[in-house]
Parts: structure tokens; C-alpha cells; sequence
């Protein structure tokens, strides 16, 4: 009976969450880009498979991504050996890693560098850093500080690098910490703050995300180094078409049982992982383990689903429509389409629903999840806006991502290290599966139409999308620290004018 009302309360958050973006393409169908009734009604069929997706999922996330997080990141601390941190923290970030469909995505759309090659560079990345941020955590070393020094060493690697890798490093960072990556890893950093007392402690369960998002941008950039990449040629995406509801469902029963086996592939290493680490230390009671194998299910579904309408109702829509808008008299229209989508797209990012609940739940409803989305998806506006600028232009990606990060870093010096966190943790939550499968190939379609370079000025949308939130999200810290001032100097002022008064006046009063 519980699971029905959650399974209702999720389905309300991914209709409200999928539907605006579903309006917005259908409207620009009508107005601006015919389109076909097969290829809409492609597009439809995925949207309703994302919201049924992304309704399993964030169950499935509440019920075993986060708790298996929270247990490993427990005893990983308990055990107080540094071999046993070290080992389990990088071979937990490889494996998922590695069953992160964002990531799958991003090696498919990228024509230079093999599949496997990618995905195996990205996942040392994280596992490296994910065993730098739970050091961090436990020797209580300020997030800052690492983090001006990573990206000093990022855009100084940057400069050497071939043109053709940097875009492709950027956005490594941001499609890493997708739906798989962000629940257990926030859980993670949950379960290692929970053992520690010192009144850091909630500040640092922040932050995981934010280094495990460096790691990838830096093992592509050594990658760009050593790896000859060629002149690999983009081919312009196919764009299904059907004529009638027998084609459709034959359409998506040819795709469904591929996902199947990947995502199979992808979280059989997390199961097998949890399934020794449950036999040899976690010994969990039979009910939280049912618990757990119940949310499991709901996250292979909702995954299967969720990647099934993304790719095959999403991606082909988000390429077309790119190539028809930049194709017509005003190509800079996708300049503010693009906006309008980001500024939507990202509030059905599975996992920007558990950053916002752990934010609101960790800050003790101080910063709310409404707050938060509000921010990420001005965020994710702008960005998608400056993506497109690109991709009219051919401007390098450095122009936008040094200053960009530049900005965030000097703000970090005026808020609480908290919103620091926060802010470069949504940086690589914002950037998930709906920005790869539908915002990427609108990119791609419309830098095709507009005779740019596919992989210097396409790509670049998912980096982006993860650069903005760092400095709006901060400069919502800045506004909340304003306020806390201003409160704590009028509580001051009325304290001194109290002390003042004899008892009579303060009784009158």
C-alpha cells in the first residue's frame, strides 16, 4: 500500500518533470518544424516511456541506490585502514562508472575515439577521484582548495591538448555522474559523514560529486596526449520514420531487449559487488535486503525504459529539429529554443530529483529543493544558450569554460563552503541522460545544417550545462548568506533595545 501512494507521488513528478519539454517540441511542430506524423509519434511513445521510467527509478533510487551508498560509505570509515579505502572507493567509482548509461551515450555520439577506450579512461578518472574525495572527507581538507587546484591543472593540461579532444573532455565530466553515479555516490559521502562528529561533517557530505566530476575531464585530456584520434567522420543521424501503430510497437520491441541487456550488463557489476560485500561484512537482515533487491528491480525497469524513450523517441526528434531550425532564414532561433528547453529538460534529469531531496534533507529544508530547481534551471538555460552560440559560431570552448569556472572559484570565496559543495555537485547532476540523448543531437543536427565541425562546436553542450549551476547556485548562497546577515543584525538591534526596558515596559509590550 506504501509503494502504490510512492509509485503515484513519483508518477505526478515525472509527468510534471517530462510534459513541458513534450509541449514545447509539439508546439514548435506546429508553428515553426513540421514534422512528420510517424516521427512525432515516435517521439510521443518515448516521452511516455520516460515518464513511467523515470517514475520506477526514482523509487528504485530511494529504496537500494542510496541505502547500498550510505552501508559501503559506513563501513568503509569504520574500518579506519587506509588499503581498505583506497581499494574499495576506486573499484566502487570504476564499476559504476562503467553502468553509467550518460556515458554509453556520450561514447556512441563520439566518431574519434573507440566506445570501450573512452569509457575505460573515464572510469579510472573517477575511481582516482572518488578515492581523492573520501580522503578529503576524512582528513577534513576544505573542498576549495582542491578544487582550485585541480582545474589550475585542467586548463593548464587544456592548452596542450588537440583541439578535437577538449570539448569531448568536458563533457566526459558532465555525463559521469548521471542516474547510476549521483545516488550512490551522494550516499556515499552521507555514509561517511554520519561517522564522523566534528561540525564539519554535514558540509563535507557534499562535494564527492564535484571532484568525481574533474576526474573524467582530466583522464581525457592525458587521453588527447597519447591517443591519435584520426579524422573519424560524423555521420548524420538517421531519423526513423513509421506509418502506423503495427510499425511503432514493432519500432520499440526491436530496441527494448537491447537496453535490456545493457543495463543488465551495467548494474550485474553493482549487484555482484553488493551481493560479496553483503556475504562478507554487511550481513543485512533479511527485510533490508528485501528492501533493497524490490528497489533494484524498479531501477533496472525504470532505466530500461527511461534510455529506451530518450534514445529512440528523443535523440532522432532533437537531431531533426536541430537540422530544420538552423537550416531556415533564422538559424540563431535555436539560440532561444534552446533556452526555453534547457531551462525545462533539466528538471526531468533523474538524478537532479535525489541532489535536490538530499540538499533539502541534509540542510534541514534551509535550501529547498524548490529553491534548487529554480536555480538549475536558469542555469541550464544559460548554458544551453551559449551552447548554441557555439555552434552558430565555432568559438572555442575555453572561451566559456575558463572564464565560467574562473567566476565560480571566486565566488567560492564568499559563500559557505556548503553552497560550494552544492553548487559543483549540480554542476555534474544537471548534465544527464535527457541532455546527451536530446539536447546533443539537437546541437549536432543544427551544427550540421549550419556547415560546423561536429566535434570542436557540437559537442560541448553537456560541459556547459555542468559549468552554469556552479555560479548560479552560488550566487543563491550569496543571497541566503545576505539574509541570514540581515536577520542575525535586526535580532542584534531588537536585543539591544530589549535590554534597555524595565520589566513593566517589556510586559506592556
Amino acid at each position: 500500500m506504501l509503494e502504490r501512494s510512492r509509485l503515484r507521488e513519483k508518477w505526478k513528478e515525472a509527468l510534471s518533470s517530462v510534459l513541458p519539454i513534450i509541449g514545447i517540441v509539439v508546439a514548435l511542430t506546429a508553428v515553426f518544424v513540421p514534422m512528420s506524423s510517424g516521427i512525432l509519434l515516435i517521439f510521443l511513445s518515448g516521452g511516455a516511456m520516460l515518464i513511467v521510467g523515470m517514475m520506477f527509478f526514482t523509487l528504485g533510487a530511494e529504496l537500494a541506490l542510496s541505502p547500498m551508498g550510505e552501508y559501503v560509505g559506513t563501513y568503509i570509515t569504520r574500518s579506519k585502514k587506509l588499503v581498505i579505502i583506497i581499494g574499495l572507493s576506486f573499484l566502487l567509482g570504476f564499476i559504476v562508472t562503467i553502468s553509467e548509461p550518460d556515458l554509453q551515450v556520450l561514447a556512441h555520439l563520439v566518431p574519434t575515439i573507440p566506445n570501450l577506450t573512452l569509457i575505460l579512461f573515464v572510469a579510472v578518472g573517477v575511481g582516482l577521484f572518488l578515492v581523492l574525495a573520501l580522503l578529503r572527507m576524512l582528513f577534513g581538507i576544505p573542498l576549495p582548495n582542491l578544487l582550485y587546484i585541480l582545474y589550475f591543472l585542467t586548463f593548464a593540461l587544456a592548452i596542450f591538448v588537440p583541439k578535437n579532444f577538449l570539448a569531448v573532455a568536458f563533457d566526459a565530466g558532465g555525463v559521469t555522474t548521471g542516474p547510476m553515479t549521483v545516488p550512490f555516490i551522494m550516499a556515499l559521502g552521507v555514509g561517511v559523514s554520519a561517522i564522523r562528529s566534528d561540525r564539519h561533517a554535514a558540509d563535507d557530505s557534499f562535494g564527492l560529486v564535484a571532484l568525481c566530476s574533474v576526474g573524467p575531464i582530466l583522464s581525457v585530456l592525458i587521453l588527447g596526449l597519447i591517443f591519435n584520434a584520426g579524422d573519424a567522420a560524423y555521420e548524420a543521424m538517421a531519423v526513423t520514420n513509421v506509418r502506423d501503430s503495427r510499425e511503432l510497437f514493432q519500432l520499440f520491441m526491436t530496441e527494448i531487449p537491447a537496453y535490456m541487456k545493457e543495463i543488465a550488463a551495467s548494474m550485474g557489476a553493482i549487484v555482484l559487488f553488493m551481493l560479496i560485500f553483503q556475504i562478507l561484512v554487511l550481513k543485512l537482515t533479511p527485510a533490508k535486503l528485501q528492501r533493497i533487491v524490490v528497489g533494484l528491480i524498479y531501477t533496472y525497469i525504470g532505466l530500461v525504459l527511461f534510455l529506451t524513450g530518450a534514445n529512440v523517441g528523443f535523440m532522432p526528434a532533437g537531431n531533426y529539429l536541430g537540422q530544420i531550425m538552423a537550416a531556415r532564414n533564422v538559424p540563431a532561433m535555436i539560440v532561444p529554443v534552446g533556452m526555453l528547453m534547457g531551462f525545462f529538460i533539466v528538471k526531468a534529469e533523474p538524478a537532479v530529483y535525489v541532489l535536490n531531496k538530499q540538499v533539502e534533507e541534509m540542510t534541514d529544508g534551509n535550501i529547498s529543493a524548490r529553491a534548487m530547481g529554480a536555480a538549475l534551471s536558469i542555469g541550464v538555460a544559460i548554458s544551453i544558450g551559449l551552447a548554441m552560440i557555439r555552434v552558430l559560431t565555432g568559438i572555442s570552448i575555453l572561451y566559456f569554460v575558463l572564464p565560467g569556472y574562473a567566476i565560480a572559484l571566486i565566488i567560492s570565496f564568499f559563500v559557505p563552503p556548503m553552497y560550494t559543495a552544492i553548487a559543483f555537485d549540480s554542476g555534474g547532476v544537471a548534465s544527464g541522460p535527457m541532455t546527451a540523448a536530446f539536447l546533443v543531437p539537437f546541437a549536432q543536427g543544427a551544427c550540421l545544417s549550419v556547415g560546423g565541425n561536429i566535434v570542436t562546436d557540437a559537442f560541448g553542450v553537456v560541459a556547459m550545462v555542468a559549468m552554469t549551476p556552479l555560479i548560479t547556485i552560488q550566487i543563491m548562497g550569496l543571497y541566503a548568506e545576505h539574509r541570514s546577515n540581515v536577520a542575525r543584525r535586526r535580532a542584534a538591534i531588537a536585543a539591544e533595545e530589549y535590554a534597555h526596558l524595565d520589566d513593566d515596559a517589556i510586559i506592556s509590550l
